[in-house]
């Protein structure tokens, strides 16, 4: 899927739900660090999750998993460019931008990204709105709670939906301020992002009220620490609790889910999408 095909996607009522494949060439990410450091192996497994399903292929050059350090500018650019050029070669599949930094987002885009997933909704680099402006693509604006160095450290909310929802409508805002169109905008409310055990069980119950706000949602529970402490299971052994968070992510309104998972995650969202009543 295309860049303007994607944004006509996100304009429909009633689409089947897009599962975002996740590609981390970093040595340090909580679930796979480590696995698709060389971009031939990065390469080979991102078309392995286009053939087992997914629409977006989203390539990661910085961990954001909780206590994660920042990684330089043109390492990240070392990390993720080849890649997203070497899937580019290859396939015409949506590749996603995972970063915060303006500069990393604009090469990217220039190599062949067609849309960015900034954690922090545009606000650790002042100059992201404007890459997202010039380039009219899909921006997914995420909420966190802090950095990822410091988010998961006694993060507290005394009314988490009110917070989000109050934090959208202030990103909303200032993205038409600065020239961002509707039909970019993308939500992601943050699961694992300075949130506590409860407050994930909480997003997903009450994903509805930011769906409501009238964009579409990702949500991003794969494999995630709420599940494996609920379950009291290892990173490799949380497939079924993902199963149950993306189940109820779609049928509550979710557009997208952003997996490790592929091939298990899109029979899972086509049974759900069937429930629903999406062919």
């Amino acid at each position: 899927m295309n860049a303007p095909r994607f944004n006509q996607w996100i304009r429909e009522e009633n689409p089947a739900t897009l599962i975002m494949g996740i590609l981390n060439v970093t040595p340090d990410s909580f679930s796979d660090g480590g696995m698709y450091c060389d971009a031939t192996q990065a390469i080979d497994f991102a078309l392995q999750m286009a053939e087992e399903g997914a629409d977006i292929i989203d390539v990661g050059g910085e961990s954001t998993r909780p206590g994660a350090k920042t990684v330089e500018l043109q390492k990240e650019c070392d990390r993720i460019l080849p890649v997203i050029e070497g899937i580019r070669t290859k396939s015409d599949i949506l590749i996603s931008i995972d970063t915060y930094k303006s500069e990393v987002a604009r090469q990217s885009i220039a190599t062949g990204a067609g849309m960015v997933n900034d954690i922090s909704g545009m606000t650790f680099d002042p100059n992201m709105v404007d890459v997202i402006k010039d380039s009219g693509l899909p921006v997914v604006i995420m909420h966190i709670k802090g950095t990822p160095k410091n988010m998961q450290k006694n993060p507290y909310y005394e009314d988490l939906m009110q917070e989000l929802t109050e934090y959208f409508e202030e990103r909303k805002k200032f993205a038409r301020a600065k020239g961002i169109l509707d039909q970019q905008i993308i939500l992601d409310p943050g699961i694992g992002f300075g949130k506590r055990l409860q407050d994930n069980f909480q997003l997903l119950r009450e994903l509805k009220k930011i769906v409501d706000m009238g964009f579409p949602v990702l949500i991003g529970p794969s494999r995630k620490s709420f599940i494996g402490l609920t379950l009291d299971l290892p990173v490799d052994q949380r497939l079924e609790g993902t199963a149950a968070a993306v189940t109820t992510g779609i049928l509550k309104g979710a557009r997208i889910v952003r997996v490790h998972d592929v091939k298990a995650m899109k029979r899972v969202a086509l049974i759900t999408d069937s429930i629903r009543g999406i062919a």
